[in-house]
């Protein structure tokens, strides 16, 4: 891989400039448990608890509504219905701002502030979800990694303007701009294709399966949500905390955007979760254990890792909610509500969770260990009901069983019956027979090695 060819790849256009943007934008609100363009004094752990609590689940329950409502009335997933998400997203920033200047309703504008832009930004990325699937697979997928790295350099970029103007440009400037991106792009989806014609109501079973086949992999994914909401919970009590997640996860986001996309320049990326899980699941089970020991600078270091994952985790969300859009012509909005749904539903367990651990007082236990221990355990149910749980964990036909035979002698086997008319060929058959079936039997219970999923 040449790096200037992954540089050459981000080229500009208007997806992936409208996207970057967007994702600019949303990490200045509601990405790593801080506001980087408010003032900080602003930014006490109560307000911020209050407001993220409100914008995650919000933002979570949004998704599971937009499957639930694409599911029963399939031809919303048509219309573009911009200014029906943009309204709440400008509301909840202008409810941020007022309540810089109103100490009194500080609380309660926030908390709206919260609802709004959580329902707002949830809306904004199933309308580039529903872009980037209808797009080809190579020219979506494009668009989504460059917008990526778009993302992080127009967040940067951000920096450069005074933050007294940034609060003010966002919702008066910025979001007009990548509002007006995503309203030009959607007049080029073609509303002909499988996937917007799909009426889910009329074949049940197939939604149902896809459901199945992609739920596991939500729960994987989530895995790292729930991770990044702790950390989340942890960085509302220090904002300062939240100011290197942001910076750092959106370093992050651009050179795994920039590798991506030199990768793909060269060959095919075939990626499988479940064995990418696997291996995550002991070096993250290990970090969280470590946490009480470690220290502050150590918990700023995991916060800000566990969230450089998680913003690449998004991108490969939405690259395989599009290929199964594609493939199986299932509604876009559909899939991706139900997958992200999942995987922002664990991200609040992990927010709520931690944040009311780190308030509880047992045994003069500090509340570090607390999150720590609250965090490995749920980690390990998740990675148990991940595996199959109790079903495959009591399914037969597994070599690692132990057979232990009873002392008590079995009854003598009554000799087999042959009718004069049979041969022992018949006979010979049926043992001929048994012997197969031993002989599948054994190969089916050798380890089988895992393949790669595209």
């Amino acid at each position: 891989m040449e790096l200037p060819a992954a540089i050459q790849a981000v080229r500009p256009d208007l997806p992936s400039l409208g996207y970057g943007l967007f994702l600019a934008i949303n990490a200045a609100s509601v990405w790593g448990g801080v506001f980087p363009f408010l003032p900080m004094g602003f930014q006490t752990p109560d307000i911020l608890l209050h407001f993220f609590a409100a914008q995650s689940l919000a933002f979570a329950v949004t998704f599971f509504a937009s499957a639930a409502g694409t599911y029963l009335f399939p031809d919303g997933a048509r219309r573009f219905m911009v200014k029906a998400v943009a309204a709440p997203y400008i509301i909840g920033w202008s409810s941020l701002i007022g309540a810089i200047y109103l100490d009194e309703a500080a609380l309660a504008l926030v908390t709206a502030g919260g609802v709004l832009l959580g329902i707002g930004s949830a809306g904004f990325y199933m309308l580039w979800q529903r872009l980037f699937a209808s797009m080809d697979a190579h020219e979506g997928n494009h668009a989504l990694i460059s917008g990526t790295a778009w993302g992080s350099i127009f967040y940067f970029a951000l920096h450069l303007i005074p933050v007294a103007v940034t609060a003010y440009l966002i919702p008066l400037v910025f979001l007009p701009l990548f509002g007006l991106a995503i309203v030009l792009m959607s007049r080029t989806i073609d509303l002909d294709q499988p996937m917007f014609e799909d009426v889910p109501k009329e074949h049940p079973r197939t939604y149902k399966h896809v459901i199945a086949c992609v739920w596991r992999t939500a729960l994987a994914m989530g895995a790292l949500g729930f991770c990044t909401g702790i950390m989340r919970s942890l960085a509302t009590a220090e904002p300062q905390v939240g100011a290197l997640v942001n910076v750092l996860s959106m370093l992050a986001s651009l050179i795994a955007a920039l590798i991506l996309l030199g990768v793909l320049s060269a060959k095919n990326v075939h990626l499988n979760v479940a064995v990418s899980y696997r291996v995550f699941f002991p070096l993250v089970t290990s970090a969280f254990v470590l946490l009480p020991l470690l220290g502050s600078t150590y918990v700023q270091v995991l916060a800000a890792v566990l969230y450089a994952l998680w913003s690449v985790v998004i991108m490969l969300m939405m690259i395989q909610c599009a290929q199964v859009s594609r493939d199986g012509g299932i509604n876009p909005v559909f899939i991706y509500g139900v997958f992200g749904g999942i995987v922002y539903a664990l991200h609040d367990v992990g927010f709520m969770g931690g944040s009311f651990v780190e308030q509880l007082s047992m045994f003069h236990i500090p509340s570090l260990a607390l999150v720590a221990i609250v965090a490995v355990y749920f980690l390990g149910i998740m990675y148990f009901v991940g595996e199959g749980g109790f079903r495959s964990a009591i399914a037969e036909g597994s070599m690692s069983q132990i057979e232990l035979l009873s002392s008590r002698p079995r009854a003598a086997k009554r000799p087999v019956a042959v009718e004069p008319g049979e041969t022992s060929g018949a006979m010979q058959e049926g043992a001929a027979a048994r012997r197969a079936e031993a002989k599948q039997a054994s190969a089916e219970a050798e380890p089988q090695a895992e393949g790669t999923t595209p």
